[in-house]
């Protein structure tokens, strides 16, 4: 059954896909400025470009995260949305803070703009991913808790189910630890202490209990496999994401001045962290191969089993590469740790959001699904963009370990700009395969446009 209120989260989809378009032109303006230093400067310096990259990472994954949410949690609740005027309104702040921060970013210099905004009275600027203006977090704050207030209204008064509680406590989590990016101590080491909790614990914690409520409801309407079957595999990857990622913060803490058993904890914990991911394959491919209906939305399905295997391979086994103390002390900081970051964004939750999308705005639309020719197209989309960031994390994995041995590791280390000098090939390669993942999210777009329909009118002679 749908829920009129449910049509609220194609206003976030379309910002969600919009500020996604936007963000990987970003990243290829910064790919070009690795080898060509000059590349926009100086009306978009590298410092520039990278805040707006990372920024909207952010900000695209927030929205859609809040339509998954306004979408499903209706369905799943058994009522419409509590307040659907609410969800539109928080929709236009959220847009507009979100636009104005950024254009503030490309408008006048980062210390103009803390100047502006008031960053002596409440310092929270300068911090990598966290680099918006208090003003901006303010707001940030806001929509979260009008959301939060939203959702769990809706669910507080119709049906309660594992999925929705499962999300509910993600996105709570979400919101309360945000709180730390307020929190800015003069101590370099309390200020990456925290800074990790709310950037860690957002990507390797509680945004997982999204994604894995999201991936859940998903393969329930495909596949049409008992609920309470789903629900078990769901009790176990949320129990050993928040065992393992919790703890697992530690991986960050080696080197910035903590005690020294971080070394232990953090090793030992990270090295468990791909386990959730790889029972979250095992769970997509049982489900779907115990799947008692075959749903018209062919691709729907490819994206989730897509996004559990990459999520396992980007978080998982990229992440497992350079998490151990001994390694992460030559790695940290290398196109390594680029490499694995791309991949597990891309593959945990980039791919559950275009997942969400892919079946939810069909059935918006009144259609079980698109078109074949769409789907088709869809399909390119998919393709296009899964290889081509496999082909991205593997030539940044070139470029990171031969950057560690040539910087780090060898007994006559070469200094920082003569070793990108040595590594700008695998660059240029990566920049391709930027080009052609643009391309596979353009095509994402254009699937969704309205399929003309075609006369068989006939004549007769």
């Amino acid at each position: 059954m749908q829920y009129p209120s449910q049509n609220v989260a194609r206003l976030y989809f379309m910002a969600a896909i919009g500020l996604f378009v936007v963000q990987i032109v970003f990243g290829l303006i910064m790919g070009l400025q690795y080898v060509v230093g000059d590349f926009l400067f100086p009306a978009i310096p590298f410092n520039v470009a990278r805040m707006v990259h990372t920024n909207l990472l952010i900000v695209w994954l927030l929205f859609g995260f809040m339509g998954a949410s306004y979408y499903l949690v209706p369905e799943e609740a058994g009522r419409d949305l509590y307040s659907p005027g609410l969800a539109k309104l928080m929709f236009w702040v959220f847009l507009i803070a979100g636009a104005l921060t950024i254009v503030g970013y490309l408008a006048v210099p980062y210390a103009t703009l803390a100047k502006i905004t008031g960053n002596s009275l409440l310092p929270t600027m300068g911090r990598e991913f966290l680099e918006q203006p208090w003003i901006t977090k303010v707001g940030i704050v806001i929509v979260a808790l009008a959301f939060l207030f939203n959702v769990g209204m809706t669910v507080l008064t119709g049906r309660k189910t594992v999925v929705t509680m499962v999300l509910l406590t993600g996105l709570t989590g979400l919101a309360l630890l945000f709180l730390f990016s307020f929190y800015n101590p003069d101590n370099l080491v309390l200020d990456k202490y925290y800074w990790w909790w709310v950037v860690h614990l957002w990507v390797e914690g509680v945004w997982e209990l999204i994604l894995a409520a999201i991936l859940a409801f998903v393969l329930i309407k495909t596949t049409g496999v008992d609920r309470e079957v789903i629900e078990k595999w769901l009790y176990v990857i949320i129990a050993m994401t928040l065992i393992t990622g919790i703890i697992g913060t530690g991986h960050h803490y080696y080197w910035i001045g903590t005690p020294a058993y971080w070394q232990w904890l953090g090793s030992i914990f990270s090295a468990l962290e791909p386990i959730p991911f790889f029972v979250m394959v095992l769970f997509a491919f049982n489900t779907i191969n115990q799947r008692k209906r075959e749903h018209p939305n062919k691709v729907t399905v490819l994206w989730a089993m897509g996004t559990a295997v990459m999520a396992f391979l980007g978080a998982g086994v990229w992440g497992f590469m350079h998490t151990l103390a001994p390694v992460n002390y030559y790695t940290h900081g290398t196109q390594i740790t680029a490499a694995h970051g791309h991949m597990a964004f891309f593959g945990a939750y980039a791919m559950v959001v275009m997942t969400i999308i892919s079946y939810a705005v069909p059935i918006m639309r009144g259609q079980d699904a698109k078109g074949n020719r769409m789907q088709v197209m869809e399909m390119w989309s998919f393709w296009l963009m899964t290889v081509s960031m496999v082909f991205i994390t593997l030539f940044l994995t070139g470029a990171g370990i031969l950057q560690t041995y040539l910087q780090r590791y060898t007994d006559t280390p070469l200094p920082f700009m003569i070793v990108q000098e040595k590594i700008s090939l695998f660059y240029w390669m990566r920049e391709a395969a930027g080009v052609v993942f643009l391309i596979g999210a353009i095509l994402f777009v254009l699937s969704f446009l309205p399929e003309r329909k075609t006369s068989s009118s006939s004549t007769a002679g």
